[in-house]
């Protein structure tokens, strides 16, 4: 798996999965914080979650034009890293959230959200753009898919990990105040704090539910039905604080991931290839014909570069659903018991360490027998694999008839856990998923070092990470399709469009596969 690969592949690798660690432990559990602590909507937290997304990505388009102008992207690498640990530094203070001061708390969540998005445009595109220039070198050009398919490897290493992180904190927090975790009771605690017609408009049944959680989840030592009104609503205020204290704690480990990332990259970074340098000495050597015939090329290439782009927004406008409407998926529809919903993402980078080497594999055999399969065929592939991954969650839900998200929260809570399907519909979709993303984004980032002009190496990974964001903003359409109609047709919407992406993708291989010289 590492033979043959260059030297600076795994110090870049492990700066990026220390990153990447700190990432997703915020981001495992920001759809529902932003509910727990604010008592948002699920619409409004998954829309702030879509543009927190994809500022990421756009950001990261920022990123690479600075680190092209001033070529110096190794400088620009460790600033996104301090900037991106001082918001989570904001993050980790736990204020709790009241009717006075939920505006300037919330701007402040939202800027400390910005700076993690700026900091991370300034480093994910441009640590990827130096991973590129590693396989410049023709004795390691031959490996540059299995590379990028190694650099994704770590980053799932640290994305297995952290959605683990939070929710243990958090469940440790309430245990030590002698409470237990439930995932819906900050919903009902915020309704019932809210005195307006939240809680009237659930009828008896929302206060009911209530006060049935409230006594599971203070393992019966308040029993909220003799309770009086002042002391319920005391219990739903110093519910809400520790189990959003808990969350704010774990935002802590982010913050030292983020130190850990950046001694590793300070360390390792005279190892990593300049380059500012290579292009000044490279640039001397051309012709003004050479010139002339490498706008034409360069020309083919970006077009290509487009094409492939205009695909990866819908791929990633279906597959990022894991942190908004899967999420909520896993959270009302599964039967997790003790298992957060948050954990379940878990399942992603866990099949993506599993089976790289599996997929690795395989194409190296089809390559023994001279049967290699182009990265843009690759990519068409796993547009077909995330379909399939739709499909079999939209036939799962249509089969026990599940309502919208919404409708089915309102159930009294015993017909809702009669309800609930098995943990093993997230286990198969989630493996089709990863099968899916293991074909796109690996090879994807594979695609844009390969047509990126030499010049433009940072702004063509941010290109790929712009168009991500793309996707990311389209992220709220879930949500809204998730609460509003049976579950079943948001699925079916996803899986339309990865098939439709396919479609235009396999139209599309013949002529892409020209441009970067590759051959089925």
């Amino acid at each position: 798996m590492f033979k043959n690969q260059p030297k600076g592949l795994i110090p870049a690798a492990l700066s990026n999965m220390g990153e990447r660690f700190g990432y997703y432990i915020m981001n495992a559990v920001l759809v529902l914080f932003l509910c727990s602590k604010f008592g948002l909507k699920e619409e409004t937290s998954t829309l702030i979650y879509s543009f927190f997304y994809a500022g990421i990505y756009v950001l990261s388009l920022v990123g690479g034009i600075i680190a092209d102008r001033t070529q110096n992207y190794k400088g620009t690498i460790i600033t996104g890293l301090v900037i991106m640990t001082l918001g989570y530094i904001v993050l980790s203070i736990p204020i709790f959230a009241t009717a006075e001061n939920t505006t300037w708390l919330l701007t402040l969540t939202c800027c400390a959200l910005f700076l993690i998005a700026f900091g991370n445009g300034l480093f994910k595109g441009n640590l990827q753009a130096i991973v590129g220039q590693l396989y410049d070198n023709p004795k390691y050009a031959a490996q540059r898919d299995s590379g990028f398919q190694i650099f994704y490897v770590f980053i799932n290493v640290g994305g297995l990990i952290a959605p683990f992180v939070a929710p243990m904190l958090r469940s440790w927090w309430l245990g030590v105040h002698e409470m237990v975790y439930n995932a819906d009771l900050p919903a009902l605690c915020h309704q019932y704090l809210s005195v307006t017609d939240n809680m009237v408009e659930g009828g008896m049944q929302n206060i009911n539910n209530l006060y049935a959680l409230a006594t599971a989840a203070t393992n019966g030592n308040f029993d909220a039905a003799v309770a009086s009104p002042e002391a319920i609503s005391n219990f739903c205020t110093q519910y809400l604080q520790i189990f959003n204290e808990g969350i704010h704690y774990s935002f802590i480990a982010s913050v030292a991931a983020m130190l850990i990332s950046l001694c590793i990259f300070l360390f390792t970074k005279k190892g990593l290839p300049s380059p500012a340098k290579k292009e000044a000495a490279e640039t001397v050597k051309y012709t003004a014909e050479e010139k002339r015939a490498m706008a034409t090329e360069i020309k083919q290439r970006m077009g290509a570069l487009f094409a492939v782009l205009g695909i990866a927004i819908f791929f990633w406008f279906s597959f990022h659903q894991n942190g908004t409407s899967l999420s909520l998926f896993a959270r009302d529809f599964v039967k997790t018991d003790s298992i957060a919903p948050e954990i379940w993402q878990a399942l992603n980078p866990c099949f993506v360490i599993l089976l790289t080497p599996v997929i690795m594999w395989f194409f190296a055999s089809l390559a023994r027998r001279g049967k290699v399969i182009s990265t843009p065929r690759k990519i068409a592939i796993g547009m077909g694999l995330a379909a399939i991954a739709y499909i079999f969650l939209t036939v799962v839900c249509a089969i026990d008839g599940y309502p919208s998200g919404e409708m089915f929260r309102n159930m009294e809570v015993g017909a809702r856990e009669a309800m609930k399907t098995g943990p093993w519909v997230l286990i198969l979709l989630y493996f089709f998923l990863t099968v899916a993303e293991l074909f796109i984004s690996p090879l994807g980032l594979s695609f844009v070092s390969k047509v990126a002009p030499k010049h433009l190496q940072g702004l063509c990974q941010g290109l790929w990470l712009g168009a991500t964001a793309v996707g990311n903003l389209l992220l709220w359409i879930g949500p809204l399709i998730y609460n509003a109609c049976p579950i079943w047709e948001a699925w079916v919407i996803f899986a339309g469009v990865c098939f439709i992406s396919m479609g235009a993708m396999l139209a599309m291989v013949k002529w892409l596969e020209r441009v970067t010289d590759e051959k089925q």
